[in-house]
């Protein structure tokens, strides 16, 4: 009789254990489907400077794979970053 009991407890444990394995696993990961408007993967360079008539510095941020540029600016009374401006951009030499 005991060993029917550890039997059923042994499988019991088996499949518990086989059970939270199949929880625990993470979901396969799948790739979104592509779209005309589906933006590319970036490439960034960012570049600090001065502003033009005025004692604070900005940030750009250029985009080369997608031609964009945006810039921003560290507001020190706010402790936040502000956006100053962004626009698209051409890197074509016919242009």
């Amino acid at each position: 009789m005991r060993h029917k009991k550890y039997g059923a407890l042994i499988a019991l444990n088996a499949s518990l254990v086989g059970v939270l394995l199949l929880v625990s696993l993470p979901a396969g990961a799948e790739a979104q489907q592509g779209t005309a408007s589906t933006r590319g993967r970036g490439n960034y360079t960012m570049v600090a400077g001065q502003i033009q008539g005025s004692s604070e510095d900005a940030v750009w941020i250029v985009d080369a794979a997608n031609e964009e540029i945006m810039a921003m600016r560290w507001d020190l009374s706010r402790q936040d970053v502000q956006f100053l401006g962004f626009s698209p951009f051409s890197m074509s030499p016919n242009q």
